[in-house]
């Protein structure tokens, strides 16, 4: 006996919906902001006041009077890749993962950053110029493990 072709459709529409993901819908995928200008990046780190809290490694940046020096450095050696994700990220949702390697104190208040939220300021032409001259402060090196050797019997 042959169905219906609209109970067949219907079938296979039920199916197929029962395989998505119900955050599908928040994926990345096909996210892409435009590329930005590393030297207006620059500018705009300076601008945004980042070096209140932040150096970048290698750069000399103007001391604001009474401060105390940065105290998150950015850049320089790392074990991970910096992805454009991970930086935009990083800029405008900085409470979803805090700095490593500091005391929690000097990077969060009750489990959020202490990094200015910008999103009101900045805008999105300021945020991949940023991004632009982040990214490539991060020089990426291959972690050395040290491997014990067990003697042979």
């Amino acid at each position: 006996m042959r169905k219906p072709p609209l109970l067949t459709l219907a079938l296979i529409c039920m199916i197929t919906l029962a395989g998505c993901e119900s955050d599908a819908r928040m994926s990345e995928h096909g996210f892409r902001l435009p590329d930005g200008d590393a030297e207006a990046g620059r500018e705009t780190f300076v601008y945004m006041q980042c070096t209140q809290c932040h150096s970048i490694k290698g750069e000399k940046f103007e001391e604001f009077p009474g401060m105390d020096p940065p105290y998150v450095e950015l850049g320089g050696t790392v074990t991970q890749v910096k992805t454009y994700g991970q930086l935009v990220t990083a800029i405008i949702n900085p409470s979803h993962q805090l700095a490593r390697g500091y005391a929690e104190e000097v990077v969060s208040e009750n489990g959020e950053s202490n990094m200015y939220n910008y999103n009101r300021h900045m805008t999105v032409q300021e945020l991949t110029d940023l991004v632009m001259y982040l990214q490539p402060t991060y020089d990426v090196v291959v972690p050395k493990y040290q491997y014990r050797v067990y003697p042979t019997t």
